[in-house]
């Protein structure tokens, strides 16, 4: 075999393997020492090609895509910096159990570390953040080196998808020449006869004994508990979860990223975020607490737990020992509908009425959406009215992407679909404001309608992504929520120190997002009243691409509204709870 003929078959049969295993897509950033996978990649039938320049926004876009289509999804650059660049996104990946294959091209051993050019030290570049690390043999005519490439490209896809989910790092040095001969009649051969995957990989599985099952139905049944659902992408667990606390009498605090806010049971509570603001009664603490996946996003819930202290927080997450609190008593690293299927036949229907303990839940639940969902009486544009507009059109089968600082908290407590529910996603693995652009957009790849909140400074510092959305002509309508600065920090105690504020946190930038729009050809709306937002939502959802739409606030205003919208809640619901402690 002739030097091209080797690296050929040697880099067809990796990527082949890829493909095998389930990998579907590649987004893929130039560069040349990534030549021969770049290539490979693009001539294999079955695997869809996404070209992005900035590495950067590429490692975000894939990421989306890989949450969006719930699969692995590879990821390639050249070598250098450009591998440097994934790093934001390989630490979301990491964090929020999102399975990406990262690829980088590498110079050859004998160019490392004595100044040849583009040549960093790229071993185990992400440290503990990738599942995995391997560095890649070079291409060679040994007679192994087939089984060795698909074993590590059926590794690969396996332990990227294995829970928990997560990213893996291969690195591929290469020698000139790195061109591929796309003729080579053993391009993508030597695989199993039946196309099945080299190595058929089985997930970890956990099954409760029945001793188990019978300590857990003994804990919970009879008492006065909660289920607290946080951000988990399981399409299956709402159903088995609200017959779970149907039974138990157990209210459910459901996070709007769990999916469990898709399911109308008597027993969801949604405005938990709002009420546990307050100085919240005695009569709602807990004896025990069950919480499925990670942490909500609501931090009122997090120092009520903390407040609360019940001698009993069971904690059933399969993706690790996840616990801000420190307050867990028990820790089960098991799948949340497995532990819920399980304990279903032990645990027979409850009755509470005489403790009222669901009751009161409900009844506080119902006074807080129905403040929550009242008129303000205001001449500006409330930020969490965005979110009202958006339950009001929105429903299945839409994506609704939401970006981190105020945008998330908002749609906690303002978005309440009047129809059917649109899927939610948003990045809070590091609940940073880096990539939110361009994980939206992957994720709107398996979308058909999708719609991004976002803030103005989110926005500025991932505009490159915006670039995907026009090469690839897709859908998506970007909601930019413009106060011009750092609104969050309105909320937060450096606000009280005048001194430097507007330097430090404020940071007003003064852009106009329209020339961003023009830039990268999309349609652009600024409204300055809610019937121009409705109209410009229309608008959006009949132009083929993308659009977007921009509310100015004002950070003070709306830092006076959202405080008098709370205390006013807090008031209510401490109304209410007295007289439930009277009867």
């Amino acid at each position: 075999m002739t030097d091209q003929e080797i690296l050929s078959s040697y880099v067809g049969s990796f990527v082949d393997e890829l493909v095998r295993s389930g990998v579907r897509h590649a987004v893929v950033s130039p560069g040349s020492r990534s030549t021969p996978l770049a290539m490979m990649m693009a001539e294999h039938p079955l695997l869809k090609v996404w070209m992005h320049i900035d590495e950067r926004s590429a490692g975000f876009f894939a990421l989306g895509m890989a949450k969006s289509h719930q699969e692995p999804v590879a990821l390639l650059c050249s070598s250098g910096t450009a591998g440097a660049n994934y790093y934001p996104a390989v630490i979301e990946a990491a964090q929020s159990n999102v399975p990406l294959i990262v690829l980088t091209g590498d110079r050859p051993h004998e160019l490392r570390d004595n100044g040849a050019p583009q040549a960093i030290d790229q071993i185990k570049l992400y440290g503990d953040y990738v599942k995995w690390f391997m560095e890649m043999a070079m291409p060679s005519s040994s007679p192994d080196l087939n089984r060795y490439v698909r074993t590590a490209a059926s590794r690969a896809t396996a332990v990227s998808s294995s829970v928990p989910s997560g990213p893996v790092h291969l690195n591929f040095p290469f020698r000139d020449p790195l061109i591929p001969d796309l003729a080579y009649s053993g391009l993508f051969s030597h695989g199993r006869d039946d196309h099945s995957p080299w190595v058929k990989a089985t997930d970890h599985l956990h099954v409760l004994s029945e001793e188990v099952i019978a300590e857990y139905a003994n804990k919970l049944v009879g008492k006065k508990g909660i289920i607290v659902v946080g951000p988990q992408d399981s399409d299956e667990l709402a159903e088995s979860l609200f017959s779970f606390a149907e039974r138990l009498g157990y209210p459910v605090l459901a996070d709007p990223l769990s999916k469990c806010r898709h399911t109308e049971s008597p027993n969801l509570i949604e405005g938990y975020d709002a009420f546990l603001r307050g100085d919240v009664d005695s009569l709602l603490y807990p004896e025990v607490v069950i919480r499925f996946g990670a942490m909500p996003v609501s931090k009122a819930f997090m120092l009520f737990m903390k407040k609360v202290a019940s001698p009993i927080q069971i904690v059933v997450d399969e993706r690790g020992w996840r616990d801000p609190t420190l307050s867990s008593s028990d820790m089960l690293t098991v799948s949340p509908s497995s532990f819920v299927n399980s304990l279903l036949p032990a645990v027979g229907r409850v009755d509470l009425k005489e403790t009222g303990w669901l009751d009161k839940w409900k009844t506080v639940n119902q006074i807080t959406l129905k403040l929550l969902h009242e008129d303000l009486d205001t001449d500006g544009l409330f930020e969490g009215h965005v979110f009202r507009e958006l339950g009001k059109v929105m429903s299945e089968g839409e994506l609704l992407f939401v970006g981190n600082s105020m945008p998330i908290r908002d749609m906690e407590n303002f978005f309440l679909p009047e129809n059917s529910r649109p899927t939610v996603m948003g990045n809070r693995g590091a609940n940073g404001i880096d990539g939110i652009v361009s994980t939206a957009i992957g994720a709107s790849t398996a979308y058909s309608s999708s719609v991004l909140v976002i803030g103005d400074l989110s926005f500025y510092h991932d505009m490159n992504g915006l670039l995907l959305a026009k090469l690839y002509e897709i859908n998506l309508t970007v909601i930019v929520v413009n106060n011009d600065g750092g609104g969050i920090f309105s909320f937060l105690p450096q606000r009280e120190q005048n001194h430097h504020f507007e330097q430090l946190f404020g940071t007003p930038h003064g852009l106009n997002y329209e020339h961003a729009a023009a830039l990268y050809e999309a349609s652009f709306e600024r409204i300055s009243n809610w019937d121009e937002f409705k109209e410009a939502y229309v608008k959006s959802q009949n132009h083929h691409g993308l659009s977007i739409i921009e509310v100015p606030t004002d950070r003070d205003s709306n830092l006076v509204l959202h405080r008098e919208m709370f205390e006013k809640v807090s008031r209510e619901t401490a109304i209410v709870l007295q007289e439930c402690s009277k009867s």
